[in-house]
């Protein structure tokens, strides 16, 4: 399985936890490369096209975890949700068919680990009512 991973610097040292930890996963490493401070936004933007022109999933860190998400929701197709447990990571693929999660760097290293197993394994369960809301969403995102 292929998952697309970008940091700002903040998020820099976990994300090479992330990767190095699970071997079993393919990440295509958007960056940053370094603790050298830097935007968040460029990253996202990067992330955000790559998860929806090679229709995988992404995983996003930065200080917060919060702006990296605002910033990737800007691209057109993405669906990132900020998460901070195993229940955030599952209830986010079967309820809103997520394909970024999106971490504070703060978060433990191993939790963040488990999450994204969670994430990259929960399958989005189609509920009538949740496919509803993601056309509404798909809509107007068409519409603007």
């Amino acid at each position: 399985m292929k998952v697309a991973i970008a940091s700002d610097h903040r998020g820099f040292e976990l994300k090479k936890y992330i990767i190095n930890k699970m071997k079993d996963v393919e990440f295509v490493d958007l960056g940053t490369n370094s603790i050298e401070s830097t935007d968040y936004p460029i990253y996202a933007f990067k992330l955000g096209e790559y998860v929806t022109n090679n229709n995988c999933f992404g995983v996003a860190i930065c200080g917060s975890g919060i702006g990296i998400s605002i910033a990737c929701n800007k691209v057109k197709g993405v669906r990132c949700a900020r998460v901070s447990s195993i229940k955030d990571a599952i209830v986010t693929r079967d309820d809103n068919d997520s394909n970024i999660v999106a971490f504070s760097s703060a978060i433990s290293k191993r939790k963040a680990v488990k999450i994204i197993r969670s994430f990259i394994n929960e399958e989005f369960k189609k509920a009538p009512r949740h496919v509803k809301r993601i056309n509404q969403i798909n809509e107007y995102e068409r519409s603007n």
